[in-house]
């Protein structure tokens, strides 16, 4: 009887032992919903209420680390602090130059090239709104040397758009919420934006259905949040309300501008088309015959959308030698793979795989004027193709 009675209690230890391992953190911080376990430990639980109990503790690393709490704003109550200021008044956490004083380029912890392309592939999976291609057509045509670029020549006959199934697609939340916002601008710099309530609400739809309204858009903000560059979602939408929408001046001391408008919407300045990289931008005008594509100089080695041109048009007389663009992607795939790279690669070049392939995304800061503690605007953001 003894020794079933002890076979009993070691039994009941496991079952309690394992049943408590289900409930716990321990190993699984940042990871996706696992429906196997009980709780969850990635940053969406705390919207969703199923966190487990030692969520906190583990995952946030407590008050004495400054895991998700770089740049954060002083706070007596704080044993130890996370922010630029820390080192002077020898008050910081014992990881701080470990997961902040990093030259990564985020705020965090250092995020290694090969992480950035393993998210890219992740990112790229969980592209579920991106054109199909009984969804979208394209004509590329004309295929020019770099040689030829400035030569203004119309040598594309037809449209780049054959095709495109909008009620499929502009019905979608994230293509609804784009169009919303892509009407707001003026695309003549030196002319001062008005940016009412009406549009801010749009930036604000626009931000929530891409970034926290998706599985892709998640993804993005878990992979940050677990390398330190943000302390919770709110902080990582309000970050890119400003570093997108926040207005500065590109010409004539106006806030004429913003990393939006120069890189989804385009923008004309000194007679020239600056920016404007994004695809959906240039199917509307297109299709409205605003935009004359002429031909392209480069064609990624994709099959499928997403794709990459490097292209040739004028937009109402106004002539853009390269605009390159990723072509076929849902809008929280343009914006989070730009966000991306300007978070953890700013003013560089940013290596990227998707499906195997490698794309360049180069990043440009706007250096005049700052936001928050320090921080830069987006100047630009686009596929550095070898023509660009």
């Amino acid at each position: 009887m003894k020794v079933i009675a002890v076979l009993s209690l070691l039994v009941a230890l496991f079952h309690q032992g394992y049943s408590n391992s289900l409930d716990s953190c321990e190993g699984r911080c940042g990871y996706g919903t696992d429906n196997s376990f009980s709780c969850q430990c990635n940053p969406s639980c705390e919207r969703y209420r199923d966190c487990c109990s030692d969520y906190s503790q583990i995952c946030e690393g407590g008050s004495t680390s400054c895991k998700g709490r770089c740049n954060e704003q002083y706070d007596n109550d704080n044993k130890c602090h996370c922010n630029s200021k820390c080192t002077q008044y020898k008050n910081c956490c014992s990881d701080y130059a470990d997961v902040c004083d990093s030259d990564g380029g985020s705020g965090g912890g250092v995020i290694t090239d090969a992480e950035i392309k393993s998210l890219s592939e992740a990112l790229y999976a969980l592209d579920s709104n991106k054109a199909s291609a009984s969804q979208l057509i394209i004509d590329p045509q004309a295929l020019v040397p770099d040689s030829q670029t400035s030569s203004q020549s119309d040598l594309s006959s037809k449209q780049l758009f054959r095709y495109l199934d909008e009620q499929a697609l502009f019905s979608k939340p994230t293509y609804a919420a784009l169009l919303a916002v892509l009407d707001n601008y003026n695309r003549m710099t030196g002319q001062a934006e008005n940016v009412g309530s009406q549009q801010r609400t749009e930036q604000d739809t626009f931000l929530k259905e891409t970034m926290s309204n998706t599985e892709l858009g998640r993804e993005l903000f878990a992979f940050l949040y677990t390398k330190g560059v943000y302390a919770s979602e709110e902080e990582f939408i309000y970050d890119l309300k400003m570093m997108w929408f926040g207005l500065y001046s590109r010409n004539n001391n106006k806030l004429d501008s913003s990393g939006f408008e120069h890189i989804f919407a385009g923008e004309v300045k000194g007679g020239k088309v600056s920016g404007f990289h994004n695809w959906i931008q240039f199917y509307l005008l297109e299709k409205t015959g605003k935009l004359n594509y002429y031909s392209h100089s480069f064609n990624g080695p994709w099959t499928t959308y997403p794709d990459v041109l490097g292209m040739q048009f004028k937009w109402d007389g106004y002539y853009k030698q390269v605009g390159s663009a990723v072509i076929g992607c849902s809008p929280e795939f343009d914006l989070a793979l730009y966000s991306l790279c300007y978070i953890s690669r700013p003013g560089k070049q940013c290596r990227l795989s998707l499906g195997g392939k490698e794309l360049i995304i180069q990043t440009y800061t706007w250096d005049k004027t700052l936001y928050g503690d320090g921080k830069k605007y987006i100047g630009s953001a686009f596929p550095a193709t070898p023509r660009n």
